[in-house]
């Protein structure tokens, strides 16, 4: 895995909005080499400026925004955050999942935006949580139907955490969907729903088998919430990930 190790910055979000430009140094200082926001309006001059200096890269940005404004004034956001990867989070009504009618609704709007993209030089990505895992379409996980149907450049980020939530065995899920992920959301916990997250290697997810079913997506380390100190618990991540690189 050459890619650096990369942070969603919803885990520290509420520092993030007190002090933006010390929470990026400190997440710099810990290791991280890349950060995933998840506002790409937000000041996205600003924000490249202060990652440019302290060396992060932007691996993706999440853009909820998408679904709500004009696609062409995210994708300019997104542009001087000088990234291409698009990622829509969340948005789709959860029952949309439930059926493959409901599904074919999410592939085209996801295509659609996809083809929009594509004008702007960028790709579309789309992350689960577990609503798009718990219900079976056709037998299978309901984002395995969403795969078949969406455009080839739609990627996915996998939250492994929440596909886990959501009942799949992770590892072989990434191995159905090989070609399509070029995210994970890598995280750890009990996973229950409603109880706090953990340091990456502190919980019960089977970490180094997830990262090797996936060797060539971009790891991001999130946690949604977490019952200790974040930035212990990223650092912590951050040491855990990079000694299963090097093993």
């Amino acid at each position: 895995m050459t890619r650096p190790i990369s942070v969603q910055l919803y885990t520290v979000r509420e520092p993030l909005a007190a002090d933006r430009d010390a929470v990026l140094r400190r997440i710099a200082e810990i290791g991280y080499r890349a950060v995933e926001p998840y506002d790409p309006l937000n000041d996205p001059k600003g924000f490249r400026q202060v990652a440019d200096d302290l060396g992060l890269s932007v691996s993706g940005t999440h853009a909820g925004a998408l679904l709500s404004r004009e696609p062409a004034e995210v994708f300019d956001a997104v542009a001087t955050l000088g990234t291409d990867q698009v990622i829509v989070p969340a948005g789709i009504a959860p029952e949309q999942f439930t059926t493959r009618d409901g599904i074919q609704r999410a592939a085209d709007l996801l295509n659609g935006l996809a083809e929009q993209a594509a004008g702007a030089g960028m790709r579309i990505g789309y992350h689960n949580h577990w609503w798009e895992l718990e219900p079976r379409v056709e037998g299978r996980h309901a984002i395995e139907v969403l795969a078949d149907l969406l455009a080839p450049e739609v990627f996915l980020e996998i939250d492994t955490y929440w596909a886990a939530v959501g009942g799949a065995d992770v590892p072989a899920l990434l191995g159905r969907l090989a070609g399509r992920v070029e995210a994970l959301h890598v995280k750890d916990g009990p996973v229950v729903k409603g109880e706090p997250h953990t340091a990456v290697g502190a919980g019960v997810m089977p970490v180094p088998e997830i990262l090797a079913a996936a060797p060539d997506a971009w790891r991001v380390v999130e946690l949604d919430k977490c019952a200790t100190d974040v930035f212990t618990a990223l650092a912590d991540s951050h040491a855990h990930l990079t000694s299963l690189e090097r093993s």
